[in-house]
């Protein structure tokens, strides 16, 4: 690793921050919606006139742009010696009536942080790359880290052509279509990084909160969705006594204020979410006889995680006994934390610090294709803050002096690992 930089790059970045403001406006007009909010799914035509744009401004700063096999877009700097690669990047999709710095910023910030080091110090001494990941979302194909799944190696020939969107288009037709070759996706498996960083936008507010300028992410959390499904008795809602109902809705109420309050007792980070809830049959004058509620429950921790599965289904069976109904509970996402490389989180820390940037390290809730890449390259996240925590929104917003500190962090750090 190299010494710390003879340029302030906080100093740096601050005097070419409109360059920063430039490239997030200009990346925000392709899919831009006239109700506000941003369309631009995998694939799609928006998408890949910003993958264009974004492949100019990567030419203009002296990068070298390729695309891989599934879309991919990268551009690359290189080194005086051949070592492993260092990158640094994010998704271009966007969810339906997205904002305009989820998954951009990511690349916006990365681009412009190689491009300034490379204005301020040359050439580095490991080649650095700018990657715009072709898609994060899941908002066309219900697949989702179709880019970093690809760079790992996980993604599979069969998952592109068995995974349609709405239309009944492949995965494969719709890369075909843009000029990619999905027919070779195995090109796109990569061996040769040697290390990642993502700045993203925080998706929460503990940074506005807290009033801090940056987050060093130590872990993306885990996460489980299941239905539960409450099977009670349909009965007169004049006739019926109290004593002698099989009530489902009661046994779900009862279940689900219980599991919010598992949540809160166990504390940050742990989160649970009761998001749909259907009743049957569904009429003021009946007892409810059959209740079906969604559960989204998140925690960094995956052994505190399997004790919050154990205790949720614990709670609904025993709400379901105390109101003499059945309980079933289906399991339908199960997906493990990932955690961070310890030497990048503590690097990201270090180079904050460094240059006098207020920070914090922290637990992503969200999913990020950082717990993707994680797997076979070390990894580690910069979070800046998100006004209000508003994120997959047009409300989402982060002025551009609380997105420069994450920037000249990245930059900070990226030297430290290629110079």
């Amino acid at each position: 690793m190299s010494a710390i930089p003879s340029v302030n790059l906080l100093s740096y970045v601050s005097q070419h921050a409109t360059i920063i403001e430039n490239y997030l406006g200009k990346l925000a007009t392709f899919g831009e919606q006239p109700e506000g909010g941003l369309i631009r799914p995998v694939y799609s035509p928006p998408w890949l006139a910003a993958q264009q744009q974004l492949a100019d401004w990567m030419a203009e700063a002296g990068l070298t742009t390729r695309t891989d096999a599934i879309g991919n877009l990268w551009g690359r700097l290189e080194g005086r010696e051949s070592g492993r690669a260092i990158a640094s990047g994010s998704h271009l999709d966007t969810v339906k009536g997205g904002g305009k710095y989820d998954g951009a910023l990511g690349i916006i910030a990365a681009l412009c942080a190689i491009r300034f080091l490379k204005e301020t110090f040359g050439q580095p001494r490991l080649p650095l790359e700018v990657v715009a990941f072709c898609e994060e979302e899941g908002s066309r194909f219900s697949n989702t880290f179709l880019g970093s799944r690809a760079i790992i190696g996980n993604l599979t020939a069969e998952e592109l052509t068995e995974n349609l969107d709405v239309d009944g288009i492949s995965i494969f037709q719709a890369a075909q279509g843009c000029g990619f070759a999905p027919d070779k996706l195995a090109t796109a498996h990569r061996e040769d990084l040697g290390g990642f960083i993502e700045l993203h936008i925080e998706q929460g507010s503990l940074l506005d909160h807290q009033g801090l300028q940056i987050g060093a992410v130590r872990a993306i959390t885990g996460l489980q969705h299941a239905r539960v499904i409450f099977s009670g008795r349909a009965d007169h809602a004049g006739t019926t006594p109290m004593d002698l109902r099989a009530d489902a809705l009661v046994a779900a109420a009862e279940a689900i204020l219980q599991i919010n309050h598992l949540a809160r007792k166990l504390g940050h980070p742990a989160v649970a979410t009761v998001g749909m809830l259907s009743v049957l049959p569904g009429a003021r004058n009946i007892v409810p006889a059959t209740v079906e509620f969604t559960i989204d429950f998140r925690h960094s921790d995956n052994t505190i995680r399997a004790s919050m599965a154990a205790q949720i289904r614990q709670i609904c069976n025993e709400a379901g006994q105390k109101q003499g109904v059945g309980v079933e509970i289906e399991k339908h996402v199960d997906r493990s934390a990932a955690q961070m490389s310890p030497q990048l989180v503590e690097l990201i820390q270090e180079s904050a610090n460094q240059l006098e940037i207020t920070n914090m390290v922290m637990v992503s809730g969200a999913g990020h294709d950082s717990q993707i890449m994680v797997e076979v390259v070390p990894t580690a996240m910069i979070f800046v803050p998100s006004r209000a925590g508003r994120s997959h929104s047009s409300a989402e917003f982060t002025p551009i002096e609380e997105i420069v500190p994450g920037v000249a962090v990245l930059a900070q750090a990226l030297h430290t690992l290629a110079y």
